[in-house]
């Protein structure tokens, strides 16, 4: 009989336990201590991410004063003067051109010297160090190393042009030349970090697969189409995708190099919200401007992710 009260008991208090659990599952699902770490995480998105966000949207249909503070709603008349402005278009022009500039010789570059580092070569890992050294300079300290290179009189470009008799170029300050040689900064800047990327995507390719394709007699070229950069298309579309959104938001070496000069030849659309937004204090079409990139780098992600994706293959 007490066995049997006790069973009684015990099954009785389980329906007000599931009671009390149901509002807790209803709202932070099975796991509510999962929610607990992501807490931290989620404050910090929603207020350095998605606030900012929310107000530059808000901003965006206001004219505003030189604090930045809204005063006269316009609705999508700041979208419609941005899209018609010569300025504008030009900027977006010269903002494309620097990521084809950049983007594919990059990955280019750093897909080679990740495949020569690969090789197993004594003293190999003194290359990859030196492959990779670009990674830990910053934007501001390159920056000051190519203008000396660039540097008309004194710069060891002009000096090699020299030799070879060709006269020498102003490399930042003729506007044909201007975005190339930005363009340039750029790719020696981001060398390190994507052929870091791609080495270690390289390295984690099983070995079993290139012995037997050695045992089949399968040449390097074949072993490199057939199964390398299979293998390595995951890497591949991660560094393409982060490169493709890192050269859009490109500000440093512009502001250091050419300040968006000459001309406004290297006037890359991040540069020009920094000239709206704290030159000019016209933060309404500076946030629109904002917005407008940001559906941009929306849009080519989406479409990465559409169309890229298939030729992706995951192990």
């Amino acid at each position: 009989m007490v066995m049997e009260q006790t069973e009684i008991k015990e099954g009785a208090d389980f329906p007000a336990t599931n009671a009390r659990e149901q509002p807790i599952n209803r709202l932070f699902g099975t796991q509510p201590a999962a929610w607990l770490y992501l807490l931290p995480s989620l404050i910090l998105f929603a207020v350095f991410v998605f606030y900012p966000l929310f107000r530059t949207l808000q901003l965006s249909f206001f004219l505003s004063d030189s604090k930045g503070l809204p005063t006269v709603f316009v609705g999508f008349n700041n979208y419609a003067r941005l899209l018609s402005s010569p300025e504008f278009l030009a900027s977006a022009g010269s903002t494309l051109l620097f990521v084809l500039y950049t983007v594919p010789t990059t990955i280019i570059l750093a897909l080679i010297l990740a495949l020569l580092a690969n090789e197993k070569l004594k003293g190999i890992g003194f290359f990859r160090t030196i492959f990779s050294s670009s990674m830990g300079i910053s934007v501001a300290a390159s920056s000051v190393v190519w203008l000396f290179i660039f540097n008309p009189s004194a710069g060891i470009l002009n000096r090699l042009l020299s030799l070879l008799g060709v006269t020498g170029i102003n490399w930042l300050a003729d506007p044909n030349w201007a975005l190339f040689s930005v363009s340039l900064t750029t790719i020696w800047l981001h060398l390190g970090f994507t052929f870091l990327i791609l080495l270690g995507g390289l390295q984690n390719i099983d070995e079993h697969l290139y012995e037997n394709a050695q045992i089949e007699g399968c040449g390097y070229w074949y072993r490199l189409r057939r199964i390398t950069l299979p293998m390595l298309s995951p890497t591949l579309f991660f560094v393409i995708t982060v490169s493709m959104i890192d050269a859009f938001q490109t500000f440093g070496q512009i502001d250091l190099l050419t300040k968006g000069g000459p001309g406004n030849a290297t006037n890359l659309i991040v540069y020009s919200i920094y000239q709206k937004a704290f030159i000019n204090f016209d933060f309404g079409m500076a946030s629109a401007e904002v917005i407008v990139l940001f559906l941009c780098i929306l849009l080519i992600t989406a479409l990465q992710f559409k169309f890229g994706e298939r030729k992706v293959h995951y192990q």
